[in-house]
């Protein structure tokens, strides 16, 4: 398999996940701004969509969008979804809410000045960070197994803090645990991002829609 990825964009997401599940895949950046692919491709023929991620199965089919690319980690390992008659219905229901308000809340942090439209999207990352916090009753999303939904919030707990947005102590301790995870750690260093420190202060990234 091949991952397409920008660094610190959705797709270290599923870069943790491949990691977590033991599956074996290359990685390709891609230049979002230019779309060119670090070997020199142009990006939207690989993929018309230009961003990322893009998921090139070893057969040569591709999958895009986080959310299917997550879903199809998870099939090729279980445990990375939650356990139960209705796990796989609850990580779909979870990456969807992910992926439509919680990502969706960070656009105007990447393609507005407004400060204005910045302290509101401050305000509505922050209201959904509360609402999801208070489904954390143990250590992860679904209890004590570490999911594709964790990895995916990982990420974007990351451009919160760039960004600014205030926490509760319960999500704050919430990412300390998953960036103590060792896959995690490795796909930080992979992506050349920098390991947060447990202040949670000064945190080099490159957020990516």
């Amino acid at each position: 398999m091949k991952l397409y990825y920008a660094p610190g964009a959705c797709s270290l997401s599923g870069r943790i996940s491949l990691h977590e599940a033991g599956l074996r895949a290359a990685f390709e950046k891609v230049d979002i701004q230019t779309k060119i692919t670090e070997e020199g491709y142009d990006y939207r023929a690989i993929n018309p969509k230009g961003y990322v991620p893009l998921l090139v199965l070893d057969d040569g089919q591709t999958v895009t969008e986080n959310i299917a690319i997550l879903e199809l980690i998870a099939d090729r390992q279980p445990t990375l979804a939650p356990g139960g008659p209705l796990g796989r219905t609850r990580l779909i229901e979870m990456l969807s809410w992910l992926s439509t308000e919680l990502h969706a809340a960070f656009k105007p942090f990447w393609h507005s000045q407004d400060e204005t439209e910045r302290a509101e999207a401050s305000g509505a990352v922050a209201e959904r960070l509360d609402l999801i916090s208070e489904h954390i009753n143990e250590l992860y999303l679904f209890g004590p197994r570490f999911t594709v939904a964790d990895a995916y919030l990982f990420v974007m707990l990351r451009w919160a803090i760039a960004f600014g947005v205030p926490m509760s102590p319960q999500m704050l301790g919430y990412f300390e645990r998953v960036v103590e995870r060792e896959t995690v750690r490795r796909a930080l260093a992979e992506e050349g991002l920098g390991l947060p420190l447990p202040q949670l202060t000064a945190i080099p990234v490159e957020v990516l829609p």
